[in-house]
């Protein structure tokens, strides 16, 4: 089932405030006292409402197996929770949750009970509860409905930047921060006493571990950041760790199907170049998230990598094939396979590939990016960005074309027309020998 933006955004405003109904009600059954530990000032957990959402749109497929769909719902819930804790701590040093008391667990950011928990709630809302949601936002009348849409949405807009700038003031971590916090002030006496006042108050009541001194390791990496290029895990470093990683996957995956299946064929995810998305988009966000636990044991990184790297490749097969028409890869034929688009062989390739990244291949990439001059590395990095950001939209669109023609559509433009000359079907098949279109 398609969802409408409209279906997709109550979905997301109804399991956000439904998500923070069970954090209270397990804060207070914890502490005996009512405690927002939200990380908003409002009525919404976007954790929850996020992860239902991604749940409803890529779980679809699996409505009619529930083992697959429990299965499925818990490592989204899984990796929707480690990244939004890695994210509130890496920027605000600030953890709403910890289960380093919990066994089967990881850096206490996710532990075994809490996904099987994620598995039994996405598996109640898909089955049972969404339909229902679903029944009501239909029959809503709908200019009230959009307007209640547009007020919540404006209201949590608000409390997101109030928060923010709040806990960027209390952390002192950016000067720049620091700066729109004082003009937030200096805007407005009296809104500063209703608002920032109630928003530090409330913050630290609820995460009292909150500390406004920089640390003395702070300040001697934001100097490193300050005059070597690419330093620790930066925008550059992971710019160009995403280009090397499609590269090599792409390459990677070429030798593969030579000997595997006795020929040449593409592995390319864009029309011009060898670079492999997929690889380069994995490999950059495994560095993001393990970055700071590269010196863990070896299983640490390898299940990490295998949770990871499955989670990952299922999201992209279901976005790919939503957005293109297209499905890019068919595992059905293998083993413990979850809808055709994971497998737990390939699951455990990412495990290793994430090992081999990072306790081998890392160090010596990072060292070699950072001996770049800073002003040179700058400029040669945005501009092959540009470069990959016009190769990513053109091939978007030659591959909606193709999936079009495929289904008899004709060209309704110039545009169009130029699109089905430069990139025919012939060529698409080159580029995309896999690929194959949803009619």
């Amino acid at each position: 089932m398609r969802y409408t933006g409209y279906e997709q955004i109550w979905m997301f405003l109804i399991y956000s405030f439904l998500g923070w109904c069970l954090e209270v009600i397990y804060a207070a059954a914890g502490r005996k006292e009512f405690v927002n530990r939200g990380f908003l000032n409002g009525i919404l957990c976007p954790v929850y409402g996020f992860a239902m959402v991604f749940m409803l749109v890529f779980m679809d497929s699996l409505k009619g197996t529930w083992f697959y769909l429990f299965l499925g719902c818990t490592i989204v819930g899984t990796v929707t929770e480690l990244i939004t804790g890695l994210a509130l701590e890496k920027i605000f040093h600030l953890r709403l949750w910890n289960y380093s008391e919990k066994r089967f667990q990881a850096g206490g950011y996710i532990c075994l009970t809490a996904s099987l928990v994620w598995g039994v709630l996405g598996l109640l809302v898909v089955k049972f509860i969404n339909p229902f949601f679903l029944i009501v936002i239909r029959k809503a009348p709908g200019i009230p409905g959009m307007a209640l849409m547009v007020s919540s949405l404006v209201i949590l807009a608000a409390d997101t930047v109030t928060t923010t700038v709040v806990l960027l003031k209390i952390k002192n971590q950016n000067p720049a921060f620091a700066e729109i916090a004082e003009g937030f002030t200096q805007a407005s006496k009296s809104l500063e006493g209703f608002i920032v006042k109630l928003v530090h108050r409330r913050v630290n009541r609820a995460f009292p571990s909150l500390e406004a001194k920089e640390t003395e390791e702070e300040q001697q990496e934001r100097i490193c950041r300050e005059t070597i290029f690419a330093y620790g895990c930066s925008f550059y470093k992971v710019f160009w760790i995403f280009m090397l990683g499609a590269f090599l996957g792409d390459l990677t995956e070429t030798v593969f199907c030579r000997f595997s299946m006795g020929r040449w064929m593409s592995r390319s995810s864009v029309v011009y170049g060898t670079f492999s998305l997929v690889w380069g988009l994995g490999v950059a966000g495994i560095t993001i998230l393990l970055y700071r636990y590269r010196n863990r044991e070896d299983r640490y990184i390898f299940l990490a990598g295998t949770l990871l790297g499955g989670a990952y490749e299922y999201i992209c097969s279901v976005f790919t094939e939503l957005a293109f028409g297209t499905v890019f890869w068919d595992y059905s034929k293998i083993p413990f396979n979850l809808g055709g688009r994971i497998n737990l062989l390939f699951c455990f390739f990412w495990g290793i590939a994430a090992w081999v990244w990072m306790k081998l291949l890392y160090p010596k990439v990072s060292e070699w990016i950072e001996k770049m001059p800073k002003k040179t590395g700058t400029w040669v990095t945005y501009f092959t960005l540009a470069f990959m950001v016009g190769n990513v939209l053109l091939s978007g669109v030659a591959l909606s074309r193709y999936s079009e023609r495929a289904n008899g559509i004709q060209a309704g433009n110039e545009m169009e027309a130029w699109i089905d000359e430069r990139f025919p079907d012939e060529r698409m098949e080159r580029i995309y020998p896999s690929a194959k279109i949803r009619r």
